[in-house]
C-alpha cells in the first residue's frame, strides 16, 4: 500500500508543534491583533515578555564565563585571545562609524523633520527626565572603572557582562599558567556546567512564543498604530537606512569570509524573530552563541566578541541616534553645518559606547549630543518619545546582525573560523553541535572530540598526539601507549 499522506491540518499542527519559528510567528501576529482589538487588556500582558527576558538574563553571565574560560584553555594561547580583543574593537569602531555616516547621509537627503516647524517651548522636557529616571551616561573614566569587577559574585549577580568577561579572562589565564596536572578537574567541570546552562536555555526557549505574544500585544495596545502614521517619514527612513547598513554588512561578510548573510539569516530566523518580538537582543544571546559555535567559530572568539559587542557595537542605535539628531534639528528649524554634523559623529562615537543597560540611554545620548552642539534645545529630544519604542525592532535586528558578522569577521581575521564547517552549516548540511565533533580551526593546535582516559576530553593536535599547549604539560607518547595497553585487553587465544 502507498504511504498515507498526512492531511494539511495535520501538517500545520505538526509544524506548530515542532517549529519554534512557526510558534513565534503566530504569537507575533496574535499579539498585534489582541493589542489592536483589546488595548486595555493587552497592556496588562507585558509581564509575559519581561518575565522571559529575566529568565534568559539569569543564564547569560554564567554562559559567557564558561564559554570564554573553555575557549582560552582549549586555544592554549592567551596572546591569541588578546589579538582577538584588539581586532574586535577595531571592527566595532569601523562598523559603528559606518552606521553613523549612513544615518547622517540619509537624513540629509530625505529631511524627515523638515516642514514640521515645532516650537521647542511647547515640548515637555520633563517627560524626557521621567523616561531617563534622572540618569546620565558614564564618563570615560566611569565606564572603564565600571568594567572592572569589585566582587566575583557581584559581577554575576548584577549581570555586568564586561566584568564577567574580565573575570573569565583571568580564570582562563590562571588555568593555562597552572597547567592540567595541578588543576585537572576544573576545566572538565566548567565544560559540564556549560552543557547544563545550554540545557536550561533550551527549557526557557519553550516559553518564547508567550513572551513574544505578551510583548507585542503591550506595544500595540499601549502605543497604537496611529504613532506610525504620525512619524511615518522618520520610521520609514530609519528602516531603509538599516536595510542599507545590513546590505553593507552582507558585502563585508562575503568579502572577508565568503559566507552569505542571507543564508545566515535563514539559519538564525527563530532567534531573529524572537528578538523582534521581545525587542531585546539579550533574550537570544545564549542561542546565538551556540549557533555561532556550531557554524565553525572558535569558542574563544564567540565568547569574547559577541558579549563585548553588546556594549561596544550598537550599530542599530548608532543609526537611530544620527538620524534622530538631524530629525530634531530639522523639526525645530535648526540647520546644522557640516562641521556641526562631524561633531555629531564624534560625540555619538563616544556616547554610544556607554549606552548598554542604562534606562532611556538613547535620550541621554541625544541630550548629550544636543548640549555639545549648543544649537538644539534640550527639550526638543521629547519629539522622539512617541516613536522610540517603534524603533526597537530596527535597532535589535541591526545590533544583532552587526555583532554576528563581527564574530565571523574577527574569527576569520584571527584564523579561528572553520570556513568549510560554516558553509555546510549555513547550507543546512551539517546540523551537529560543536561538541559532537569538536576540532580546532584556523590554528596550529586542534581540539579533539574524542574522550580521553577517564572520560575527560584531551587537548590534542591533528595527528592525535598531545598538542604543545602553553602552560599545560604534554603527556608522553610512551605513557599513552601504556594506558592503552592497560585499558584494552589482549585478544583471546584460539
Amino acid at each position: 500500500m502507498p504511504p498515507s499522506v498526512p492531511s494539511p491540518a495535520r501538517r500545520v499542527a505538526r509544524t506548530l508543534r515542532t517549529s519554534l519559528f512557526a510558534q513565534v510567528t503566530c504569537a507575533l501576529v496574535l499579539g498585534i491583533v489582541v493589542g489592536k482589538l483589546w488595548p486595555d487588556t493587552a497592556t496588562a500582558l507585558q509581564p509575559l515578555g519581561d518575565g522571559f527576558t529575566r529568565l534568559i538574563k539569569t543564564v547569560i553571565s554564567p554562559l559567557v564565563f564558561c564559554v570564554v574560560v573553555v575557549g582560552i584553555a582549549k586555544a592554549g594561547d592567551l596572546k591569541a585571545f588578546g589579538r582577538i580583543g584588539v581586532k574586535a574593537l577595531i571592527w566595532f569602531e569601523i562598523a559603528s562609524t559606518a552606521a553613523l555616516v549612513i544615518g547622517l547621509v540619509t537624513a540629509n537627503l530625505v529631511g524627515p523633520g523638515k516642514g514640521m516647524n515645532v516650537d521647542p517651548s511647547s515640548l515637555d522636557a520633563a517627560a524626557v527626565e521621567e523616561t531617563t529616571g534622572g540618569g546620565h551616561l558614564p564618563t570615560t573614566t566611569e565606564f572603564v572603572l565600571n568594567a572592572l569587577p569589585q566582587s566575583f559574585i557581584g559581577s554575576f549577580a548584577e549581570n555586568e557582562l564586561l566584568q564577567v568577561l574580565i573575570l573569565a579572562c583571568l580564570v582562563g589565564a590562571a588555568l593555562l599558567h597552572l597547567g592540567h596536572t595541578k588543576v585537572p578537574k576544573i576545566l572538565p567541570a566548567i565544560e559540564q556546567a556549560q552543557e547544563i546552562i545550554f540545557a536550561v536555555v533550551g527549557f526557557i526557549m519553550r516559553l518564547a512564543p508567550l513572551a513574544v505574544f505578551g510583548a507585542m500585544a503591550h506595544l500595540v495596545g499601549n502605543y497604537g498604530l496611529g504613532v506610525m502614521r504620525t512619524y511615518a517619514k522618520l520610521i520609514v527612513l530609519c528602516y531603509v537606512a538599516a536595510a542599507l547598513f545590513v546590505a553593507l554588512l552582507a558585502v563585508a561578510l562575503k568579502l572577508v569570509t565568503g559566507l552569505s548573510l542571507w543564508k545566515f539569516l535563514r539559519y538564525i530566523r527563530e532567534e531573529m524573530l524572537l528578538a523582534l518580538g521581545t525587542a531585546s537582543t539579550e533574550s537570544v544571546m545564549p542561542r546565538v552563541m551556540q549557533k555561532l559555535r556550531r557554524a565553525g567559530a572558535r569558542d574563544d572568539a564567540v565568547g569574547l566578541v559577541l558579549p563585548t559587542g553588546y556594549s561596544f557595537n550598537l550599530d542599530g542605535a548608532s543609526l537611530y541616534l544620527s538620524i534622530g539628531t538631524l530629525f530634531i534639528a530639522q523639526a525645530v528649524g535648526v540647520d546644522l553645518s557640516l562641521g556641526q554634523q562631524i561633531t555629531v559623529v564624534l560625540v555619538l562615537m563616544l556616547t554610544s559606547k556607554g549606552m548598554a543597560g542604562i534606562p532611556g540611554s538613547a535620550f541621554l545620548a541625544l541630550s548629550a549630543t544636543a548640549s555639545s552642539l549648543g544649537a538644539i534645545p534640550a527639550g526638543a529630544v521629547a519629539l522622539l518619545l512617541g516613536v522610540d519604542r517603534i524603533m526597537d525592532s530596527m535597532r535589535v535586528v541591526t545590533n544583532l546582525l552587526g555583532n554576528c558578522v563581527a564574530v565571523f569577521a574577527v574569527s576569520r581575521w584571527e584564523g579561528a573560523l572553520d570556513i568549510d564547517r560554516a558553509k555546510r552549516t549555513l547550507d543546512g548540511e551539517d546540523t551537529s553541535t560543536p561538541d559532537d565533533a569538536e576540532k580546532g580551526v584556523g590554528g596550529e593546535t586542534g581540539v579533539s572530540g574524542e574522550k580521553g582516559v577517564g572520560g575527560e576530553k584531551d587537548l590534542r593536535g591533528e595527528a592525535g598526539t598531545e598538542a604543545p599547549v602553553p602552560g599545560i604539560p604534554a603527556q608522553k607518547p610512551k605513557e599513552l601507549e601504556d594506558l592503552k595497553e592497560r585499558k584494552e585487553p589482549a585478544p583471546e587465544a584460539g
